[in-house]
């Protein structure tokens, strides 16, 4: 069970705009983006690795976005609990605080906010090397390649569209053949394998009903949807007071103090009741 219950694709949509809106990334490349990663199912998960959620997140990566962003979204409890080794490895030392913090992944609320965030990072990063506007499709190119070799993507392909993109990249596409090879074998160049990117972020999208293109740059936001935050209704079929009841009821079975007595926003928990209920659900083995 989770705090936010969401059980639909419209109350997915509703975490993915509140996410847009707060972060300021577009909504239809969010949400082309987690119908193309998790067919917008916020329990997916992998099965040759350790992804998983709506945005797919491998456990390394998760723990470093909440370590540089989960502070600014009342998650400073699992930010904090987070260090980097020398060799660039995230670790947390108490099992059960590193198994609460790997599982928000799960949550599409926090899963949105931290796609979001790690797409903001990766467009400034790409637009400061490549000196223009990123678009969609080059943020899912950073999702794909890292930041480094999407620059290096990016930039080779202004040079030479036509240039073959398995070369560029033996490892990527030994290990994506279908990306970098057509069905027939044939090679594919760098503007194609850059269009069908694009193609898929805009078909992911399109998909779930998204009005704009994923794929192209971020002048339109999610205008006319909920803003972040602003309801008190969780999402699904849960209605805060029998959620509300439950949380009291297994916070008190755990020895913590009861929340306070306004009514509960799944979207902007304080530090510490964050913090209660992710270990509480960890603890629980939810």
């Amino acid at each position: 069970m989770s705090i936010v219950s969401v059980t639909s694709k419209a109350g997915i949509q509703t975490a993915i705009a509140a996410a847009s809106r707060k972060t300021g990334i577009d909504f239809n490349y969010l949400l082309g983006q987690a119908q193309v990663e998790s067919g917008m199912r916020a329990n997916a998960r992998a099965t040759t690795s350790s992804a998983t959620g709506l945005y797919q997140f491998i456990e390394q990566s998760w723990l470093g976005v909440i370590k540089d962003h989960g502070a600014e979204h009342g998650l400073g409890w699992a930010s904090d609990s987070i260090r980097q080794t020398a060799g660039g490895r995230y670790v947390v030392s108490d099992s059960a605080t590193r198994r609460a913090i790997l599982d928000m992944r799960s949550d599409p609320g926090t899963a949105a906010l931290m796609a979001a965030e790690h797409a903001s990072d990766n467009k400034a990063a790409l637009e400061q090397r490549l000196d223009r506007p990123a678009t969609g499709t080059d943020l899912y190119m950073a999702h794909f390649l890292g930041q480094g070799g999407a620059a290096k993507f990016l930039g080779a392909m202004a040079a030479n569209p036509e240039r073959i993109g398995a070369a560029m990249f033996p490892a990527a596409a030994r290990a994506n053949r279908g990306i970098f090879y057509a069905s027939n074998g044939q090679p594919r160049t760098l503007s194609e394998i850059y269009s069908r990117f694009a193609g898929k972020l805009d078909q992911g999208a399109a998909a779930v009903g998204a009005t704009g293109l994923a794929s192209d740059g971020f002048d339109a936001l999610s205008a006319g949807l909920d803003p972040f935050g602003d309801t008190e209704v969780l999402l699904g079929n849960g209605a805060v007071d029998g959620d509300r009841h439950w949380i009291e009821t297994t916070l008190a079975q755990l020895g913590a103090a009861r929340p306070p007595a306004e009514p509960v926003n799944p979207f902007r928990p304080t530090p510490e009741t964050a913090k209660l209920a992710y270990l509480m659900l960890a603890k629980l083995g939810a």
